[in-house]
């Protein structure tokens, strides 16, 4: 969660003793707060999220895909919630569901995606998700999202439409790491959230983003980068070209060999 995010909700009387969700958050894991808040048995909040999805109140523009992991992925909402004992936790989800249409339809996703090219605002939140996760800081949500429009473009000579997140592969996995094994052998992951096997978006959301990413997905940076990297602690680097990647990979293996 961002430093200005925590400030707010620390200022806001309703996040004392509020379950409090941060950006970025994967569903599994808000599952498992509700679950640990409402005193359940481990996976009864994940069980109720599967059985009831289609009743918590998601927009009718939701993608009703077989290959989609969850469909409740990308909305609940990062916020503070009143999740007291004895309540449901299908109450807790539909309050999130309600505060992310709440969310999606102020920020306006369905005029936005048609605007940005995307086939449906689903697109847009799955983008979203993938700004949340990869981009490492706020400051540079805006490059990191353009850097995922320029991927998607199938003309690209640079990555050939695929995004080739490590993101996806981690929410795949259920893990988060920067150590993932040769790019080869992750090729051979066959799954629609692969982004280094499949051309475009993976089959959804990946995490849960917050506004600052969302806002960023519809208003990326105007410019030509493929790649990034985070160099040292603060700075991320983008590149267009793979030789200059590289180039920016070498010095963040420097950094970290000094660590």
């Amino acid at each position: 969660m961002s430093a200005d995010s925590a400030v707010k909700l620390m200022l806001d009387p309703r996040s004392q003793n509020a379950l409090v969700i941060p950006e970025g958050t994967r569903n599994v894991t808000v599952y498992a707060m509700i679950d640990k808040r409402l005193g359940l048995a481990k996976g009864s909040t994940a069980e109720v999220a599967e059985t009831n999805a289609e009743s918590l109140g998601l927009p009718e523009w939701a993608e009703d895909n077989p290959e989609v992991k969850d469909p409740l992925e990308g909305f609940l909402y990062p916020a503070a919630y009143p999740v007291s004992k004895g309540s449901k936790p299908e109450d807790a989800l539909r309050r999130m569901v309600s505060r992310a249409n709440e969310e999606y339809q102020k920020a306006e996703v369905e005029e936005k995606a048609t605007e940005l090219g995307l086939k449906n605002p689903w697109e847009l939140i799955t983008v979203a998700s993938l700004v949340q996760v990869e981009g490492k800081y706020k400051h540079d949500f805006d490059k990191v999202a353009r850097v995922v429009y320029n991927r998607l473009e199938p003309g690209n000579t640079e990555t050939v439409g695929r995004l080739e997140f490590d993101s996806t592969v981690n929410y795949i996995k259920g893990q988060s790491t920067l150590d993932l094994g040769p790019v080869d052998e992750l090729r051979k992951i066959a799954d629609p959230y692969n982004t280094y096997k499949i051309q475009g978006l993976p089959a959804g959301p990946i995490s849960n983003p917050g506004a600052d990413a969302l806002h960023s997905s519809m208003n990326p940076t105007p410019g030509p980068w493929y790649y990034f990297v985070s160099v040292t602690e603060d700075k991320t680097v983008f590149a267009v070209t793979n030789d200059e990647h590289e180039r920016n990979r070498q010095k963040y293996e420097d950094e970290k060999a000094k660590q």
